[in-house]
């Protein structure tokens, strides 16, 4: 008996045990620039599952996307989060954040083509089925992710979490494959003025785009952030209730996509 509750615990830790999510950096390049970004997925899992491109806020990739990348491996995805600025880079403060993000949102045909080589490493990874891809993204990522939308990238669908809304090359009527899910905060003085959102409903209707826009009340910038703070008088701060509820709509959309 004492030989059969043995083989039993072991059994069960072995079973326990493999069921593990899997994560490693991925290096890759677009041109001459070297990228480094960070894959997870659940090894338990057999065959091809769909996949998630996560792209990083605009200090660069930190533990905030690549805990989402790891959530999202939780849920039975495989999650490649995007270094969008180069291995190693991420900036010091708001400052150099400000002046690494503004190369590509002044560049916009440069950020579709950085955000292009992280998509082409998801796709061929061996995990990932090409044919069910779906892009997030938070604050710069979340404008990233709408940009490779207004591009026709072939994803099913797109999701930005208090993403600047404007760009000057908006979407071609009929180019939009994917679906688009946007989330603001309603006190958005960065990224959710009434101006941005007024143009980017009409953008999506002229260009005939699947496409949702939902706004939390008492939410700022950065309203998924935990690390952002409490202070909503700086122009960020986190705000729970909405990003519980954003990320559990995120979880329905990405299940309605991938369906079937």
């Amino acid at each position: 008996m004492k030989y059969l509750a043995v083989i039993f615990l072991w059994l069960s830790f072995q079973t326990v045990s493999s069921a593990a999510v899997v994560t490693e950096a991925v290096e890759y390049m677009d041109g001459d620039a070297v990228l480094e970004g960070y894959l997870a997925y659940d090894d338990a899992i057999q065959g091809k599952r769909p996949g998630i491109l996560v792209v990083h806020e605009w200090k660069g990739l930190n533990d905030y996307a690549k805990k989402r990348a790891l959530q999202l491996a939780e849920l039975g995805y495989a999650a490649f989060a995007a270094d969008m600025y180069g291995k190693g880079i991420y900036a010091k403060d708001h400052e150099e954040a400000g002046k690494l993000s503004g190369v590509y949102r002044s560049d916009r045909n440069l950020m579709r083509q950085r955000a292009k080589a992280a998509f082409d490493v998801l796709k061929n990874n061996p995990q990932v089925d090409p044919q069910n891809t779906a892009a997030i993204g938070y604050c710069f990522g979340g404008t990233t992710v709408l940009e490779m939308a207004r591009a026709g990238f072939d994803l099913k669908g797109v999701v930005s979490f208090h993403g600047a809304l404007d760009t000057p090359v908006p979407a071609v009527p009929g180019t939009i494959k994917a679906k688009v899910l946007v989330m603001q905060g309603a006190d958005d003085s960065f990224a959710g003025t009434t101006q941005q959102i007024t143009a980017f409903e009409d953008e999506m209707r002229k260009a005939g785009a699947d496409w949702q826009l939902v706004i939390f009340g008492d939410a700022v910038h950065s309203f998924t952030v935990p690390e952002a703070g409490s202070d909503k008088s700086k122009g960020a701060a986190y705000n729970a209730p909405a990003d519980k509820r954003s990320w559990g709509m995120m979880k329905q959309f990405l299940s309605e996509l991938f369906s079937s």
